[in-house]
């Protein structure tokens, strides 16, 4: 026959390999975006910091592409005029509001370009910890899309993963060349945070010793 320590232990084992899928069923979506109207976007900071600055980032434009979902001018769009007449080095900041990330974190959005022969776009993914807005505390870059390589000409999906815990802001960068930049849509963000597996374990633990304290008073 089993004895308790033993039943304790095996339960406390099979906790620990369903940890995965508990921490899914428990992640939590702290960013939902779809940019119907950038005109409201609680918490998000557009920052221009182009040399010159030109023109922020702005309402998708159907006439260029119809966005990922939604109606068709429903993504956050910028071009090669986030530098004043389109001539300059570009820096234009878009910068999600704070976020508390729990765990584990995923961030997923869709980019696309408007390919013209002969010009290209650059955009980086960057994150910050803590509440500020300051571009130069994003020193975490996540991705460069673009640049060096073409940028995707129809909407794609991209999946960044993050291991901080507490406060962060993510930031979208478009950076580059006006002369050789042209046209970046981004749709569909979210970030998804799972609670630290060692919540789980620290339940497994507290499962362990329940069971040994009811052996002891048995």
């Amino acid at each position: 026959m089993k004895t308790y320590k033993n039943i304790a232990a095996a339960a406390t084992l099979a906790l620990a390999a369903i940890l995965p899928a508990a921490a899914l069923a428990q992640a939590v979506d702290v960013l939902s975006e779809g940019f119907d109207d950038i005109e409201v976007l609680p918490g998000w900071s557009l920052i221009n910091n182009s040399v010159l600055p030109g023109e922020p980032w702005f309402q998708g434009s159907a006439e260029v592409f119809p966005a990922h979902l939604g109606a068709p001018t429903a993504y956050i769009a910028a071009n090669f005029f986030s530098a004043a007449v389109g001539e300059g080095a570009i820096n234009n900041w878009l910068i999600t509001p704070t976020l508390d990330l729990i765990g584990p974190t995923t961030l997923t959005f869709f980019t696309r370009s408007a390919p013209v022969a002969g010009y290209n776009d650059t955009l980086e993914v960057r994150f910050s910890e803590g509440s500020g807005s300051d571009p130069a505390s994003f020193d975490t870059l996540l991705a460069t899309i673009g640049g060096a390589t073409p940028y995707p000409g129809a909407w794609q999906e991209f999946n960044l993963a993050l291991p901080h815990v507490g406060e962060g802001r993510f930031a979208f960068l478009y950076t580059g060349d006006a002369e050789v930049s042209n046209y970046v849509g981004i749709d569909t963000v979210s970030v998804l945070s799972v609670p630290e597996p060692s919540a789980y374990l620290m339940l497994g633990a507290g499962l362990f010793a329940f069971t040994m304290l009811r052996r002891r008073q048995a």
